[in-house]
């Protein structure tokens, strides 16, 4: 991959994105508060959050396309508020909308975008052969991206995003609107820049798709509200055991369930309830039994290992408490 940065700039282990303090007002309305974190080169850093909860925004400020209030954020070596026609230089953008031009076909955009970062000759082609195969669309150089099927526009918007071979991408809801097949398809992509030394910065509202991530952060209302692996970010539950339930009524038995004082709360997971309870001494058979009581039949119960969800869930409800 290009190096573009200072001298250490894209090395392993190396910082590639740094953000101190960065706020964003639109008027009164403040839609980032505070936020700071760090990614080093090569990671997979996944920017998680409800709609309107800030992520959209601070990546258009990392990416330099809209200029911060305060804070500094540091990308490829570059200050985005001092130089962000720097920083689009260095980094590759895939917005949560479609981003190629959808009458032309999959060669003219290819040849679009490369004409865009002045690429040419034997470069040109090297790049345009490697997102050819990446994207999985030999044969297809004559179609029109209008034609093709979710999964292979999305393939084709990344290989035009990392045409110029950028040590540093943006992925802002990659995967919207794609079947479950092709985002498998995409997160090997993912992982294969990671292993290339290419940082990825990915929001996405797909939970099962952030465990792909190296780490974290969680972004409500303006605000980091959790930052950590996977794994890390799971330990806010290891206190309190998460109970999952299959029940005949699932709805009666999450208002059984809230009203019991071993219980912090209740949610519906597909057909499932879990069941969060106040400590380690709540027994999945205690909850079984209250639920019997009430004349609810349990088909099953046992304790459950947290998902994102569960972690994600938590940390939103905690965030939006008045302090």
């Amino acid at each position: 991959m290009g190096q573009h940065g200072p001298p250490g700039f894209g090395e392993p282990g190396s910082i590639a994105i740094d953000v101190r303090g960065l706020s964003r007002k639109f008027g009164s309305f403040l839609a980032v508060d505070d936020v700071s974190f760090s990614v080093r080169q090569g990671e997979i850093f996944g920017f998680l959050g409800s709609n309107g909860a800030g992520k959209s925004t601070t990546i258009r400020m990392l990416c330099g396309l809209l200029r911060p209030t305060s804070g500094t954020a540091i990308v490829g070596g570059v200050d985005v508020a001092l130089d962000p026609e720097g920083v689009k230089r260095r980094i590759g953008y895939m917005s949560q909308k479609f981003s190629l031009y959808e009458l032309l076909t999959v060669d003219e955009n290819i040849r679009f975008f490369g004409g865009i970062y002045g690429l040419s000759g034997e470069q040109f082609e090297s790049r345009r052969r490697f997102i050819i195969e990446m994207a999985g669309l030999h044969g297809r150089e004559t179609t029109r991206a209008s034609q093709l099927p979710g999964g292979w526009r999305q393939r084709l918007a990344l290989g035009c995003a990392i045409l110029h071979e950028p040590s540093i991408v943006f992925l802002d809801e990659p995967t919207g609107g794609v079947d479950p097949l092709s985002r498998r398809r995409f997160w090997d992509l993912i992982g294969d820049l990671s292993e290339r030394g290419v940082t990825v910065l990915v929001t996405t509202h797909y939970l099962d798709e952030a465990e792909h991530c190296h780490r974290l952060a969680i972004i409500q209302t303006g605000r980091l509200a959790a930052l950590g692996t996977a794994n890390e970010l799971k330990q806010v539950f290891a206190s309190r055991p998460i109970v999952e339930i299959h029940a005949s009524r699932p709805v009666e038995a999450m208002r059984v369930l809230d009203g019991l004082p071993e219980v912090e709360k209740t949610s519906l997971f597909g057909t499932s309830v879990h069941a969060v309870a106040r400590s380690p001494q709540t027994s999945p058979a205690m909850l079984g039994d209250a639920l019997r009581h009430a004349g609810i039949t349990v088909e099953s119960v046992g304790l459950v290992s947290p998902s994102l969800e569960d972690v994600f869930l938590d940390v939103v409800e905690r965030a939006e408490v008045p302090a």
